[in-house]
């Protein structure tokens, strides 16, 4: 067996997305000598799982499962073999999306919860009041504090219980979209914990119920990665999202 098939079947073997044979050629002649195979897969790994299922040049179409078309889910259903799947939106349904909203703000305002104590954290001051820093280095300090108390914000949201329950919003190779909610708990499912793109599998005998995939430990396999620009805007727009489904019913 040639190192191009070696490679495509230690991939498979990991229920990853099938990788296209121009993306393996392309990987196992780039370099002479070529690199060890765990060199080569640990590569090929993380670009699959980094990429775009429905556009990627890495991928093999032909070897990909869709999801069920949209008129086959209005009645009990299972999913005839397995299908993988990238990740576009998780929720914590078992926090209303205000509790979401306060928490976020909170961050935002610089104040966590220690126990059912508020906290403001303050950002550490120069304690020598030195006015001599250049212009450059006070504007990256401000933009990476921006960033992190962004990114802080987006994900201040309590780490999910073993009772809680995540609806999903998960893509095909198509395109095609489906909501998936936990049937069971899902240990690696949760806000902070599953990101936007991540690829998963869906095994065959998955029920689909109504339109929406309904996920147990036993059927759902979470392969990892993540699409960086996708996750990125996801975080940064998750307060005003919530805000507007709120929208009217915010409580006074």
């Amino acid at each position: 067996m040639d190192l191009a098939s070696q490679l495509r079947a230690s991939l498979l073997a990991q229920s990853l997305p099938p990788p296209s044979t121009d993306f393996l050629t392309t990987l196992t002649t780039s370099r002479s000598p070529a690199p060890p195979l765990p060199s080569l897969l640990a590569t090929a790994k993380a670009r699959l799982l980094a990429c775009d299922l429905t556009s990627s040049s890495l991928l093999d179409a032909a070897l990909l499962a869709a999801l069920p078309d949209a008129a086959a889910t209005t009645k009990d259903a299972t999913l005839p073999r397995d299908v993988q799947v990238q990740v576009l939106d998780v929720e914590d349904l078992s926090l209303s999306r205000w509790e979401q909203v306060e928490g976020l703000e909170a961050m935002e305002r610089g104040e966590r919860t220690r126990g059912r104590e508020i906290v403001r954290v303050v950002a550490a001051q120069d304690q020598n009041g030195d006015e001599g820093a250049s212009q450059t280095q006070r504007t990256a300090q401000t933009a990476s504090a921006s960033t992190s108390t962004s990114t802080a914000a987006a994900a201040a949201i309590p780490a999910a219980g073993p009772n809680a329950t995540h609806r999903l919003v998960l893509q095909d190779h198509q395109g095609k979209r489906i909501f998936a909610v936990e049937l069971r708990r899902v240990d690696r499912i949760g806000v902070g914990k599953t990101n936007i793109g991540e690829k998963m599998l869906l095994r065959a005998g998955t029920v689909v119920a109504r339109g929406a995939v309904l996920l147990t430990p036993e059927t759902c396999v979470l392969l990892g990665g993540k699409i960086e620009a996708w996750h990125d805007s996801w975080v940064q727009g998750r307060l005003a999202r919530l805000k507007e489904a709120v929208g009217s019913h915010r409580p006074r």
